[in-house]
């Protein structure tokens, strides 16, 4: 499926080192050899001058790493190649006194902090009777790769034709009972209770009952848990909340003259996606793009044909198995992020918009606290990636004396707390940036 092809970006790109720098570089190498922390695991590195086009230092930077969330990077350029100004929404015909509708992917319907209502209020205020239509969801609701036992954690719900709430269920105290928004699922909360320390709700696999522990309920508790999507449980929650019925049609046929409604700008789901690194957004997007290119959820397809179009002119070969990087079975390089970014900003075309894209060190997302802000401002823009035993950043970095620079940081199985890999990443880079 995926071959490894050598070509030249620039002059200056042919056959990127795996280990290399010039003289200039030499006390950066020493920070890196010297690190009792980064030799103790496998990590790559490399450094890309943006001002004279040239990749200046590089170590292990050829070696493929699992990227965690820096696989959103490349969801990123695949919704910029592929969906519009604004997330389509749904699509729709009318006949007669019915509307009927599909979904596209769109997750921003009734997302607590994305809906604009445009969608909710078209079919609310339609005086059409509404007709839900199911479609395929071809390539599953979990891609290869993801850990079974994590469905029950809100960072990894079901992946779906028709997102509604975020497919979360949110749970809060309330004098001592717990409530649920959609309150549908108040009524799947078990009677059965389990032994915890702490109070606690939990989920079996397979169902949407919930279960409470047997710990008193604190005042202020608070937590979101995935629920099992289903048509018929969408076709309910959105009756609930339209306050109107919505009749499932298991079958028809979409016509030629099928319009679409569009719903959230598209850029701020990407900033959305990107800065909190949201693994729902991701996958969601990826539907939504496969949708607007193939009429289908054909998630895997689009992969291959990105990779086909584009990645395939990188120095090495991606692996890429879903969208938001849950997936272990995900490879790339350091030279591979550096050449994805190097595209990303010839795609943009505006540094102020490449960088709001990414989270700004010391200011927002998930490098708030990792680093510093300069009274000029943040330094770093990067995507950040964090599983078990894996921790990365891949973006953008102005050093004190004006010099900008792609980077890219891949460190796989450490056993250290990855907070500690974390700070000698960020020094490494506010290195580069106090001394070039």
């Amino acid at each position: 499926m995926f071959r490894i092809f050598y070509i030249v970006f620039s002059s200056s790109l042919l056959l990127w080192p795996g280990s290399s720098f010039g003289q200039e570089f030499e006390a950066l190498d020493k920070e890196l050899v010297q690190s009792s922390i980064l030799n103790k695991h496998y990590y790559g590195f490399n450094l890309y001058d943006l001002d004279s086009n040239r990749m200046v230092y590089g170590r292990n930077a050829d070696r493929y790493f699992t990227p965690a969330s820096n696989t959103k990077v490349f969801t990123l350029f695949t919704a910029l190649k592929h969906i519009g100004d604004s997330i389509p929404g749904i699509e729709y015909v009318e006949r007669g006194d019915s509307l009927i509708f599909w979904g596209t992917g769109d997750p921003t319907f009734l997302h607590p902090k994305l809906d604009n209502r445009r969608v909710y209020d078209f079919l609310k205020y339609s005086d059409k009777t509404l007709y839900y239509v199911p479609q395929d969801n071809v390539d599953g609701s979990y891609r290869n790769g993801w850990a079974i036992e994590d469905y029950k954690y809100d960072y990894q719900t079901d992946i779906v034709p028709f997102p509604i709430y975020g497919n979360l269920v949110y749970f809060r105290s309330d004098e001592g009972r717990i409530k649920a928004m959609p309150s549908y699922f108040e009524h799947a909360l078990a009677m059965r209770k389990f032994s915890t320390r702490h109070f606690a709700i939990d989920r079996q696999i397979g169902s949407n009952v919930f279960e409470l522990s047997n710990a008193n309920i604190p005042k202020s508790y608070r937590t979101r848990k995935p629920f099992l999507w289903s048509d018929s449980l969408f076709v309910q929650l959105l009756s609930d909340t339209l306050g109107r019925e919505v009749v499932l049609l298991p079958s028809y046929l979409r016509p030629d003259d099928v319009k679409t409604l569009y719903s959230v700008p598209k850029n701020r789901v990407l900033r959305e996606m990107m800065l909190p690194s949201d693994n729902f957004l991701a996958e969601h997007l990826t539907m939504v793009a496969a949708h607007q290119r193939f009429h289908a959820f054909l998630t895997d397809s689009l992969r291959y044909e990105m990779n086909e179009q584009y990645y395939a002119q990188f120095n090495d070969s991606i692996r890429l198995f879903d969208g938001s990087g849950l997936s272990t079975y995900n490879k790339v390089t350091p030279n591979s992020m550096i050449s994805l970014l190097l595209t990303l900003e010839k795609e943009i075309g505006d540094e102020y918009l490449l960088r709001m894209f990414f989270p700004a060190g010391g200011v927002d997302g998930t490098l708030k606290r990792t680093y510093t802000v300069d009274k000029s401002g943040p330094y770093v823009w990067a995507k950040t990636g964090t599983l078990s035993s894996v921790y990365c950043q891949s973006g953008y970095l102005l050093t004190k004396s004006g010099r900008r620079f792609a980077f890219s940081f891949l460190n796989n199985n450490f056993v250290l707390p990855a907070s500690v890999v974390r700070r000698e990443l960020a020094r490494i880079v506010t290195y580069i940036h106090q001394n070039y």
